[in-house]
């Protein structure tokens, strides 16, 4: 109880922090650059993962075969500074394990990092080859930049209407600023999820008239890869093999993969992890290892046992409606 009142004590000054830089913002005093160009940013109200990386790779696809797609990302836990555009030369200690992922799996679009949002869409639209469309990824608290659309992601088994602002809860600003979003997704929905369940989370969020919401799942591959080859995840049915996670949450992996019956020993570890020497040692000692995509990008070039990663699809309700809905900003932005 003390430490709850002491976590609630420390959240007060935090929520007047952002409510102080947001009413700058809402009020013109503080002001965002807006660019001409389409920017779509993909946020959420709380620390962690709510699966964006999902989505970015989901409107890549989308996108990417009418337009030049640019990613913008902060480039967390990377050890460089600046902008950096993604090259051959890349790896994730210099942009970061999501970028990396995205540079490594989408061949065709721009991947680049900058924390300074504006620099970073500046120095993009002013390359040759510039790009068509920038999704900025985790950005829904950059005010620095007006996006002309704006994702808002929320768990749903960690919807953020029932957070408090950190450190007593998860959340980096109060649940009013959810009215910023155009298009509010809840991620993570059981595959079964039924009207009336929608029903109540559209009440517990307090949609607005202006705002859509849709719902959305994780759907994992059916086969599992390495830098050269593929193999159907069944294959290992009856193979013990050690999984290695470095996420904000494992619990819908792990699930998935006892409730398929698959044996494993798990070794996890914390988001965005900066895999030490004795890590890697830790980790090479095990013959077979399945690991996330984001994990794979940094362990691939360091272990020498045989080592699988595990892609994940992000599916989501009225498709046909979100991808109207994308599209027709972005066709209504460039007319």
């Amino acid at each position: 109880m003390i430490k709850k009142i002491l976590f609630w004590i420390f959240s007060i000054p935090f929520s007047i922090v952002t409510e102080i830089k947001n009413f700058l913002y809402n009020t013109g005093v503080l002001k965002s650059s807006e660019f001409n160009i389409p920017i779509i940013s993909i946020g959420n109200l709380v620390l962690g993962g709510s699966g964006k990386t999902p989505i970015i790779e989901y409107l890549v696809r989308l996108l990417s075969y009418n337009y030049k797609v640019a990613v913008l990302s902060r480039g967390y836990g990377r050890k460089s500074t600046g902008f950096i555009l993604a090259d051959t030369n890349s790896d994730a200690s210099l942009i970061g394990d999501e970028p990396m992922q995205y540079f490594r799996k989408f061949k065709n679009i721009i991947v680049s990092v900058d924390s300074n949002r504006v620099r970073g869409i500046n120095k993009l639209i002013n390359l040759n080859l510039k790009p068509e469309v920038v999704l900025l990824d985790d950005a829904f608290q950059h005010r620095k930049v007006k996006p002309g659309m704006s994702i808002l992601l929320t768990d749903f088994n960690n919807l953020y209407s029932e957070d408090n602002i950190f450190p007593l809860g998860n959340l980096r600003e109060s649940i009013g600023n959810a009215n910023r979003a155009d298009i509010i997704i809840v991620t993570k929905c059981d595959k079964n999820i039924n009207k009336d369940q929608k029903r109540h989370i559209i009440q517990k969020l307090n949609i607005g008239d202006n705002q859509k919401i849709y719902f959305s799942s994780i759907k994992y591959s059916k086969m599992l890869y390495d830098k050269e080859s593929s193999k159907s995840i069944i294959e290992f049915k009856n193979i013990k093999f050690s999984l290695v996670t470095g996420i904000a949450d494992s619990t819908y992996l792990i699930n998935y993969l006892n409730d398929n019956g698959y044996n494993f020993n798990h070794i996890s570890f914390k988001d965005h992890h900066d895999f030490s020497n004795s890590d890697i040692i830790k980790i090479d000692q095990n013959d077979l290892i399945i690991t996330t995509e984001k994990d794979y990008v940094k362990l691939f070039t360091k272990i020498t046992s045989v080592l699988y990663y595990l892609p994940i699809e992000f599916v989501i309700d009225n498709e046909v409606d979100f991808s109207k809905q994308i599209l027709d900003y972005i066709q209504t932005r460039n007319s």
